[in-house]
């Protein structure tokens, strides 16, 4: 691949404190001269590379994982080439610095860490200015990607009030480090809307509106106004929204999707990603979904999506009636099994279609009861809850099932509901396991180890994002969706191992003895989410909601064109340029 070149305006100082242009010592000699930089930066000339072995022995320097997050998000801030090749370059290591669950330490104490804006804030109490504000952000820019937050529901940690531009800047930063996101080209965005966590309205140093959060009326047409400047100036692009409250996310997801192009992870991302994982188990054990009875441990915004998902896999894929899918799932919330009388109590109104009778909620239908009843052959936690698959739980799953399938999907890896050694001892070995945090390989009973694959919702929704905006889709449709889960679990190395269901002796080993992973690991997440991207545009394309100006058959060549990498452009001097090649 040739290198790009790029005709910059700055010069000097200016383009030294640019992220965007800055090279730092990687500036060239002639580059040096033609932008009067030879005075400002020390005489050596270095490569990438060496900047990179530079910057992650300077990182490994920092012990905490909170100081290297804050060593990183300094360094976003002076070279974004540099950033995202050392993340590129240690993805596996790095990925839980600048995420999960890290991330949520940051967040959680962003006043306290804040040293520079780094994105969109629109605050309520500056609502009647928001359109002008939003537009100096967005003048001169061709913006894809846009990711909001109101900050309700952070990675497990609930409330975060102004902080929740952590959450968005995080995502936006894993949409250019595994879908290749143009960073240029994207805007995180936080909705401050007030906060009801006591603790950051007593903090004198939070930095957010300091009200108690609103809701209702003056909530929804606060959104709707900021959602409409999106569709007003942006129609090309794509809207992320990220860890909004259990009655808000579907609710506003439901009520934009088939008016522009939205997405919700927690909804459709954490759907997206366990549905490739059950594809393929069932894959492995030569069933199929709707064969399944499903048990999902957690009925927040994550457990609702899972369902919705999967349910709706049922239909497209195996042809079952709508009604008929409904009835293989049943939920457990903290108060036991979601019945008819608890969605009446509650007033939960997204609990209403996967309600059971009240026969099967007597006395709360703990989780176990729930399975032992059920005779689930899936359990899926979404809870939060530490340790909430119990020994006998896991045991009850594997009386009844050669190879239950259990994925314990809370972040962060200490709300995990089982840990997998424990998942694998109790089930003799026979359990097919993913998790939303990364674990270490476990031992299996008769030697060999299980390979645990990390449902994480960044194996597939930056691919999903980039398949959208790579078609300049006019909205996600379930088929995009459903063309993202059945490419992700294609690549499943657990499918891909030379022994299935039916191998010797019925074994699903692999011909080394391990356990396969159910989903690719993280460190392939570029190449996969590649793949994701190609197969959600071609939907895009089939289903007639693409606006591409280019031939359908040069889409893979399109894909790998837009594709941002880190690396250094050459620069030539422009008094009307400023980075456009």
């Amino acid at each position: 691949m040739s290198t790009r070149t790029c005709k910059i305006s700055l010069k000097g100082s200016a383009l030294l404190n640019d992220p965007q242009w800055n090279k730092g010592s990687a500036f060239t000699d002639e580059e040096r001269r033609m932008f009067n930089l030879r005075g400002r930066l020390p005489c050596r000339v270095n490569t990438l590379e060496e900047q990179i072995e530079r910057a992650y022995a300077q990182l490994n320097q920092r012990e905490s994982a909170i100081r290297k997050n804050s060593f990183l998000e300094s360094l976003k801030t002076q070279n974004w080439v540099l950033y995202f090749a050392l993340l590129q370059k240690y993805l596996k290591e790095l990925m839980p610095i600048v995420y999960t669950p890290t991330e949520a330490e940051a967040i959680a104490n962003y006043s306290h860490l804040f040293r520079r804006s780094e994105g969109l804030y629109l605050s309520f109490p500056n609502a009647d200015t928001m359109e002008e504000d939003f537009l100096d952000q967005i003048r001169g820019r061709n913006i894809d990607l846009v990711v909001v937050s109101d900050a309700e529901a952070i990675l497990g940690i609930g409330d975060q009030g102004c902080g929740g531009i952590g959450i968005s800047t995080a995502k936006a930063v894993i949409y250019t480090l595994v879908g290749g996101v143009d960073p240029a080209r994207s805007l995180p965005v936080a909705l401050d809307v007030g906060t009801d966590n006591e603790q950051l309205l007593n903090d004198p140093l939070y930095i957010g509106w300091r009200n108690k959060r609103i809701r209702g009326r003056e909530y929804d047409e606060f959104v709707d106004k900021f959602v409409q400047l999106v569709r007003k100036y942006l129609p090309d692009g794509i809207l992320h929204f990220e860890d909004f409250g259990v009655t808000n996310a579907q609710r506003l997801l439901d009520l934009y999707r088939d008016e522009y192009s939205v997405f919700n992870d927690d909804v459709q991302g954490t759907g997206a990603v366990t549905l490739a994982a059950l594809m393929s188990a069932v894959g492995i054990t030569k069933t199929k979904l709707s064969d399944q009875t499903i048990v999902v441990y957690g009925a927040g915004s994550a457990g609702l999506g899972i369902a919705r998902q999967v349910r709706d896999a049922m239909v497209i894929l195996d042809g079952l009636d709508k009604e008929e899918a409904t009835k293989r799932f049943h939920l457990v919330d903290k108060d036991g099994l979601v019945t008819v009388s608890i969605v009446s109590q509650t007033n939960h109104a997204g609990w209403a279609e996967f309600q059971r009778s009240d026969e099967e909620g007597q006395n709360g239908a703990s989780l176990l009861d729930v399975v032992k009843h059920s005779k689930a052959t899936v359990l899926i936690g979404t809870s939060t809850h530490a340790g909430g698959f119990t020994e006998e739980v896991v045991r009850e799953m594997a009386k009844n099932n050669k190879h239950p399938i259990i994925l314990p999907l809370s972040n962060p890896s200490r709300l995990v509901e089982a840990e997998p050694k424990d998942i694998i001892k109790w089930s003799d070995g026979r359990a097919l396991i993913a998790t939303g945090s990364p674990f270490d390989a476990c031992d299996l009973p008769n030697g060999g180890k299980a390979i645990i694959a990390e449902c994480n919702n960044a194996l597939i929704y930056p691919g999903i994002g980039m398949g959208s905006i790579l078609s300049r889709s006019k909205k996600v449709s379930d088929g995009m969706l459903i063309a993202a889960t059945r490419k992700l679990a294609e690549l499943s190395p657990a499918l891909k191992s030379q022994q299935g269901a039916s191998g010797n002796k019925g074994e699903i080993k692999d011909a080394e003895g391990d356990l396969p992973p159910l989903l690719p690991d993280f460190a392939d997440a570029p190449d996969t989410n590649f793949e994701v991207a190609v197969a959600v545009a071609q939907c895009a394309i089939d289903e007639g909601l693409a606006r591409i100006d280019f031939p359908v058959e040069e889409l893979r060549a399109k894909a790998q064109e837009a594709h941002w990498r880190p690396v250094y452009p050459l620069y030539e001097f422009d008094p009307k340029g400023y980075g456009e090649p």
